[in-house]
């Protein structure tokens, strides 16, 4: 994508003015199979939620927010595979931003090559001070050496981070409570992936695992049960290239949307560009 069809879709200067009245703002820089990255910014910081997509696509969609590398004040991990990370090492080398991980995360990064970093290790748990931001991460079940979320909080302003995970567990709608924001995970549509002739049986059952990822009616059972009422925003995300379609994530959760009375906008990310401007107050 060409940097000014982006500029058009984002603010693209001044973002520290413009974001002043709001508490945070939130930006899917690119979600789905090839690759995962949010930005989260305030008027003072910003940092990102995974690294996924390549260094370049990385910088050319930071650019087009009004943010340079040397503005990030870090990137917090949620785990160790390429479609989280995979920019980050090229990124490293322009800028020596922290790195925040559990410890796990980083000796399973540290044994298939990367190299040492800035880390600023994290327990699954304990919230964690960045910039003005409360960060807490907590476990969830996927095939990954320690895979968290996140929520991340600001002067009262929550958003949610749930991605890559078999199933929802008791703890993860304890810690999103109350939330106003969530980026949950749509990964699959159950039919197509059972149509799907490319992936062996043995890779379906991987995918709908308890250590797989969520379907789309998986992900639209977790919103029901969330004990979220303010929320206001929610963020399909990671869909399968060959077993999903915006169209139907998007038709599966706004049906439980609507029948649970929730005002929520809804928008699916996508793998190819930016997502609008998410504000929460």
């Amino acid at each position: 994508m060409r940097k000014k069809s982006l500029e058009n879709l984002l603010v693209s200067h001044g973002w520290r003015h413009h974001i002043l009245g709001r508490m945070f703002e939130v930006i899917t820089l690119g979600s789905g199979s090839a690759g995962n990255s949010m930005l989260v910014r305030s008027a003072s910081s910003a940092f990102l939620v995974d690294a996924g997509l390549s260094a370049k696509q990385l910088s050319i969609r930071l650019d087009a927010c009004g943010v340079r590398l040397e503005d990030l004040s870090g990137v917090l991990l949620t785990h160790e595979h390429q479609d989280h990370c995979g920019g980050l090492k090229v990124l490293l080398n322009r800028c020596n931003f922290p790195v925040y991980c559990n410890p796990m995360t980083a000796r399973a990064m540290s044994d298939t090559g990367f190299p040492h970093a800035n880390w600023r290790f994290f327990q699954n748990g304990c919230a964690f001070s960045l910039n003005e931001f409360t960060i807490l991460p907590f476990q969830v079940p996927h095939d990954a050496a320690d895979p968290v979320g996140f929520r991340i909080s600001a002067h009262g302003a929550c958003l949610g981070v749930l991605t890559d995970l078999g199933y929802a567990t008791r703890n993860v709608f304890d810690v999103l409570k109350g939330i106003q924001a969530l980026l949950i995970e749509t990964n699959y549509d159950e039919q197509l992936l059972q149509q799907d002739m490319r992936r062996p049986w043995s890779v379906k059952q991987r995918i709908q695992s308890r250590h797989g990822h969520l379907s789309n009616a998986a992900a639209a059972r977790v919103i029901d049960e969330l004990d979220a009422p303010d929320l206001r925003h929610v963020i399909l995300g990671h869909l399968s290239r060959d077993c999903n379609s915006p169209d139907l994530a998007e038709t599966c959760v706004r049906t439980t949307l609507e029948t649970r009375g929730r005002a929520a906008s809804l928008y699916c990310a996508g793998q190819d560009r930016p997502s609008p401007v998410f504000g929460l107050i």
